[in-house]
């Protein structure tokens, strides 16, 4: 007969969320030795500049340097992914993070910017291979834009930075971590082991 207890089912949750745990790789926040690239909209300053203010604080308070900080200001949100990219393809920097704010107006224009954005932000990211960070808000109204820029909502800068710290150190601890076909060599005996054995 199964046994369906509550105990029963705590106690496989438990083991479950150990193994599971075990088995999780995940980013430290921690940014010290890492390199950030910021990339910051002047269009929607008023906005912008709360972003910037917190994702700078955000890196220091998680450990980085202000040496290990370099900020690249753009025109428009539009040329964001264009900068993003140039400083990603240095091999500079761990990590970039993106922001800017969009407000949405009456007419089409603000549909098609937000998809280049966004699409440009993370093509440049798989293309490159550096973790960027996306912190372009994208409001209907200003007062969207000012909660999410440290009022009622937080700071979506901030969030950004953090999750570019958690990004960069995600990616160093899984390209540090033994690849499955490398794991298949060491234990599967050569042809030369074999010939030493006999």
């Amino acid at each position: 007969m199964k046994d369906d207890s509550p105990q029963r089912h705590r106690d496989a949750e438990e083991v479950t969320e150990e193994k599971t745990r075990k088995k999780t790789v995940a980013g430290a926040l921690n940014a010290r030795g890492l390199r950030f690239g910021i990339v910051v909209s002047r269009f929607n300053e008023f906005i912008t500049n709360r972003l910037l203010t917190s994702a700078y604080d955000g890196l220091l308070r998680s450990g980085a340097k202000e040496k290990d900080i370099q900020i690249v200001r753009v025109p428009g949100s539009f040329e964001i992914p264009s900068a993003a990219r140039t400083l990603a393809e240095t091999k500079k920097y761990d990590a970039i993070i993106c922001l800017g704010c969009l407000l949405r107006g009456d007419t089409a224009h603000y549909d098609v910017i937000v998809n280049e954005v966004t699409r440009g932000i993370g093509q440049s990211a798989q293309e490159t291979g550096v973790p960027h960070a996306f912190g372009v808000l994208t409001c209907d109204t200003l007062e969207q834009a000012i909660d999410r820029a440290g009022l009622k909502m937080g700071n979506k800068g901030f969030e950004a930075a953090l999750a570019a710290v958690e990004m960069a150190n995600l990616k160093k601890a899984i390209s540090h971590q033994p690849s499955a076909l490398s794991k298949s060599k060491t234990n599967k005996p050569t042809a030369s082991s074999k010939k030493r054995k006999s």
